[in-house]
């Protein structure tokens, strides 16, 4: 069964030109999500939930199905398992043609990929920042408020809220300080 699925975007807000895309591919069932928005996705969830083993997803673009290369893969792992399949218009790409090199491994190395350059870039802005004397992190309290808070503690007088409204210093940072 070929299942066409659609999702308003900017450029289609309406779904005409994903319709006409569909229509020509003459799918079984076109469902369309009442919204663009990536979350509550209550149609895609229907068509994957009841995928029957051979059934086929069709969009007219990946980005229609996901919005990031890691829910293209759980969406992937998913018709997998259930023997299904995607087929994407514009990007050529139709799962149940057998090749020497699945697109599912394809978007495995992409994800992975996109994952490394990500870490890179914040280590590279970590480094930078570092040579720049840029500290990374929370910024410390100053030392008085600590020590104030410290003192108000060890008197006994003071309850943890009291500490925290006069001093600004949060119980865990007040503990942190007392171990060492």
């Amino acid at each position: 069964m070929l299942i066409g699925y659609m999702r308003p975007n900017h450029d289609d807000p309406k779904c005409e030109q994903q319709l006409a895309h569909l229509t020509q591919i003459n799918c079984d069932e076109i469902v369309m999500e009442d919204h663009s928005s990536a979350k509550n996705r209550i149609q895609l969830d229907k068509i994957v939930t009841n995928l029957m083993h051979g059934d086929t997803i069709v969009v007219t673009k990946l980005f229609n199905l996901a919005d990031s290369t890691r829910h293209l893969m759980e969406i992937l792992e998913t018709l997998n398992s259930k023997g299904a399949f995607l087929q994407s218009i514009e990007e050529n790409i139709n799962t149940c043609i057998q090749s020497k090199y699945f697109f599912i491994e394809i978007v495995k190395h992409l994800l992975s990929f996109q994952s490394d350059v990500i870490s890179e870039n914040t280590k590279q802005g970590l480094y930078e920042a570092k040579q720049k004397g840029i500290s990374s992190g929370r910024p410390k309290k100053p030392d008085e408020n600590v020590k104030r808070a410290i003192l108000m503690y060890e008197s006994k007088k003071y309850t943890l809220d009291d500490i925290k409204r006069e001093t600004g210093i949060s119980k865990s940072t007040l503990y942190r300080y007392l171990e060492n």
